[in-house]
């Protein structure tokens, strides 16, 4: 996850400044005056050209956990010293200069950039009869597709962003909220229209991606993201904002939904634990739940590989037990109480021995290695290569696992929370009891908005939404604070246990990170800091409150 894997190809130059599409010149725009440079000669030229996009997709794989997760009572990171930007993000401390906020917002805005090029350069092309109407409909459609994903990720996490297209725009200029969604919407209404329907494959985006990020964005718009003026009243302060939504546009997000589920196109895996994997990435056990995923063949291959894998099981089987050292993964479950808190509600839950290991057997030695204190704390499961019973995880080295970035059972609890929302708890049932029924824990007939949210925490803990669900709900702070509660939080911690001298270290960490997370957390962490280009540079947007 280090820096010096990256960007080598990238140039030392301001990142954002003068990336936007010069396709509103008037040469552009005229037929008759293509330049043709800026043209391909044919449909695969078409798609390859927009298959650069993902470029600047594939770093963010795991690095999205070490915003969206580490600002949350779930996560705390052990990567690098503690003023490095794993660590900084678990505690609360990112500033402007924090290498995974520098990378994301950069990188998005990089893809944005090029996905603009690229619909300017397949238009002219289907102008000038080389790009078939079928070419530029995939082609387009997908540019538009990655472009408002992008651009659904950068409000989310900075609120009022630049919005700059093909059509002109600027890349200093922050937008207002709506203007920003507005934009999302046209991008993934776009998509939807030109897409094919989704054919197994989840690494090309489909027509049902399309609705399924378009319910994402209803859903998101439809609980009231903060505007600057209300962050930057409360910046300073430990208070949550009042919960706020807006009807028609949570209607919207069940429309979306609708059109997904009624597709018949995608289902549940019943299968929980066989989503994660190299072994049954890109829907290779054909039970069609993931929906979009964002592919990696491992580094070196692609633009970074994956490292959610390598950064949550960094050194399997040395966690003090055996005799074989104590090193720490890069990112740690944050206590043990997720996990215990899990067992006491729904012991029986298929998704919580999944979620959280407590315990793995490693082959090559016979021995059992735990993963609770005083040992340790809980391995998160997902980061593991699930293709792999009872074997050291192999795939820590190649970092090829594709990412999930949306799955059916997430398209279930977007309507079912919409409709809660909206006050049709009975007609939430439904949708909600899909993914109860397939973990194996009791059915609601109506289920409550506290019940929502937990179900998201069940079925989606550690798959890069803690943080941004908070947003929406407006609990960050009282989520965050959470931490009280758990084990190792209190001063007296060491004195309920007895721990080996490296144990004691280990969670002496632990009690820090908990502690700096219920210090540090403040109504500014509704945004995280505008960053610096990559190479450092100001990029000339205004800051964001508090920072």
């Amino acid at each position: 996850m280090k820096k010096n894997f990256l960007f080598a190809a990238l140039a030392a130059t301001t990142i954002l400044a003068g990336l936007a599409s010069c396709s509103n010149d008037d040469d552009n725009n005229n037929g008759n005056q293509i330049d043709p440079e800026n043209v391909v000669e044919d449909d695969a030229s078409a798609i390859s050209l927009v298959n650069g996009v993902y470029s600047h997709w594939q770093p963010l794989s795991s690095s999205f956990s070490f915003i969206i997760e580490l600002n949350s009572n779930k996560l705390i990171s052990f990567e690098g010293e503690e003023g490095e930007a794993g660590p900084v993000n678990s505690r609360f401390e990112q500033e402007p200069s924090t290498w995974y906020q520098i990378k994301i917002f950069n990188h998005l805005f990089l893809g944005i950039a090029q996905a603009n090029e690229a619909i300017t350069t397949v238009t002219n092309s289907r102008q000038l009869g080389k790009v078939s109407e079928a070419g530029y409909n995939a082609a387009v459609g997908k540019a538009k597709f990655l472009r408002g994903l992008a651009y659904l990720k950068l409000v989310q996490l900075w609120g009022e962003v630049p919005v700059f297209t093909e059509e002109g725009g600027s890349t200093t200029e922050r937008q207002s909220i709506d203007n920003v969604f507005n934009q999302i919407v046209s991008d993934l209404t776009a998509a939807e229209s030109l897409l094919k329907d989704y054919d197994g494959d989840p690494r090309v985006p489909s027509k049902q991606a399309a609705q399924g990020i378009l319910a994402r964005a209803y859903l998101v718009w439809g609980d009231k993201p903060l505007s600057q003026a209300e962050v930057a009243a409360i910046a300073n302060t430990q208070t949550d904002p009042a919960f706020a939504k807006d009807d028609a546009k949570l209607q919207k997000a069940v429309e979306y939904a609708n059109k997904v589920i009624n597709s018949g196109k995608l289902a549940l895996d019943p299968e929980y634990n066989k989503l994660w994997g190299r072994e049954y990435e890109s829907n290779k056990r054909h039970t069609n739940e993931h929906l979009f995923t964002i592919a990696h063949d491992g580094d070196k291959i692609d633009a970074q590989g994956n490292h959610q894998t390598h950064c949550s099981w960094t050194f399997p089987y040395q966690n003090g037990e055996n005799g074989q050292g104590y090193n720490q993964n890069h990112t740690e479950v944050a206590d043990d109480d997720l996990y215990d808190d899990w067992k006491a509600e729904f012991p029986n839950d298929k998704r919580l021995a999944e979620t959280y290991f407590t315990e793995i057997k490693n082959p090559e030695d016979g021995l059992t290695y735990h993963y609770y204190s005083p040992i340790y704390t809980p391995v998160n499961g997902k980061g593991v290569d699930q293709s792999y019973e009872n074997a050291e995880n192999l795939e820590i080295t190649k970092n090829s696992v594709d990412r999930i970035e949306i799955r059916y059972a997430e398209v279930l609890l977007i309507k079912a929370e919409a409709l809660v929302q909206l006050g049709k708890n009975a007609e939430a049932a439904e949708p909600f009891n899909q993914l109860r029924t397939r973990a194996g824990i009791a059915t609601v007939s109506a289920p409550t908005f506290d019940q929502i949210k937990r179900e998201w925490d069940y079925e989606f803990t550690y798959e890069q939404f803690s943080v941004l669900n908070s947003y929406r709900w407006k609990d960050l702070i009282s989520s965050v604070k959470k931490v009280a509660n758990y084990k190792h939080f209190a001063n007296d911690w060491q004195s309920k246990q007895t721990y080996t001298e490296d144990q004691a270290a280990y969670f002496t960490k632990v009690h820090n990170h908990l502690r700096a997370k219920y210090n540090n957390v403040r109504g500014k962490h509704y945004r995280q800091p505008i960053p610096t280009g990559l190479s450092g540079e100001e990029l000339g947007i205004a800051q964001n409150p508090g920072y």
